[in-house]
């Protein structure tokens, strides 16, 4: 699964007291939920959509806890499909990981927070980034010595075009 995340130039949001704003604002800022107007959009208002839901109601309140897709379209009232989709967003984020489970012997695989802890969850995330930076980086310095590699050799010169010259009193 390729690693996705949005970034932007963000002042941090530590002047804010409350767990739901931060929460909200720190999901728009890496791109799991959409941006708006109080995020509405097809779903609502932000904190009743089930990405939201999905982090806030159960990742975030029992962290350590292996979630089931199941117990997940219970919980959310959704899909199966609609869970895998917002399951899949936060994998590509990088910040779950799977729990193999095999509690009713189906060997069903679970899904929780990175460690069971948001701040460890995110130092993978962060690491992708920097990865994914540097990568860019040693494209750019390529590009860039392709460039000059380019600039330094001389143009040929056009080859001449031939004059044609008017006879005076002859059709223009």
């Amino acid at each position: 699964m390729p690693f996705e995340i949005a970034l932007r130039y963000s002042t941090p949001l530590t002047p804010i007291a409350d767990l739901e704003e931060v929460l909200r604002e720190f999901l728009r800022l890496i791109g799991y939920l959409p941006e708006g107007e109080e995020g509405r959009g097809s779903e609502g208002p932000i904190a009743q959509s089930l990405a939201y839901r999905l982090v806030h109601d159960c990742l975030l309140r029992d962290p350590t806890r292996a979630w089931y897709v199941d117990e997940l379209t219970a919980v959310l009232k959704t899909s199966k499909p609609t869970v895998y989709r917002h399951v899949n967003k936060l994998k590509a984020l990088d910040l779950l990981e799977e729990v193999g489970g095999t509690a009713d012997g189906k060997g069903r695989k679970g899904y929780r927070l990175r460690y069971g802890n948001l701040a460890r969850a995110w130092d993978f995330t962060e690491a992708n980034a920097q990865n994914a930076l540097r990568r860019y980086r040693e494209t750019v310095n390529h590009l860039q010595s392709l460039i000059e590699k380019q600039s330094a050799v001389p143009l040929a010169k056009p080859a001449a075009t031939p004059r044609v010259v008017r006879e005076r009193g002859g059709p223009r």
